[in-house]
């Protein structure tokens, strides 16, 4: 269940990506990925999203080039970075996983997973 601190840096995090006018970051939605997946950030270049109001999609089949993950109170970082794992098999380039109480980003690629630290963030 998100929780205040993950909805703030959902935002936060969002503010950042759509400053960039190449990108489409999407919240909250979910994949064609098994019985749908839904990150809480899904970046596509801008040119692959064309909404049509009169035929919604429930699961969008175009994969993104990145999906982030924030940890809220109420998951494990295990759980996510499993999650980021099947993502990333399911042709997803790389996914964040955020963990903000460590102030530490895992990256998860095709190549394995690394993280980033840092106190000042």
């Amino acid at each position: 269940m998100p929780s205040l601190n993950h909805s703030y840096i959902c935002l936060q995090i969002l503010r950042q990506l759509i400053q960039n006018e190449k990108f489409a970051p999407l919240p909250e939605l979910t994949l064609d990925i098994g019985n749908g997946l839904t990150p809480d950030i899904s970046v596509f270049p801008k040119e692959k999203i064309r909404p049509n109001f009169l035929r919604d999609v429930i699961k969008f089949r175009e994969m993104p080039i990145l999906a982030v993950e924030v940890l809220s109170a109420s998951q494990t970082v295990q759980e996510l970075l499993n999650k980021a794992s099947v993502l990333v098999s399911s042709g997803i380039k790389a996914v964040w996983t955020v963990e903000p109480y460590g102030q530490t980003i895992f990256i998860t690629t095709g190549e394995g997973e690394k993280f980033q630290h840092d106190p000042n963030v």
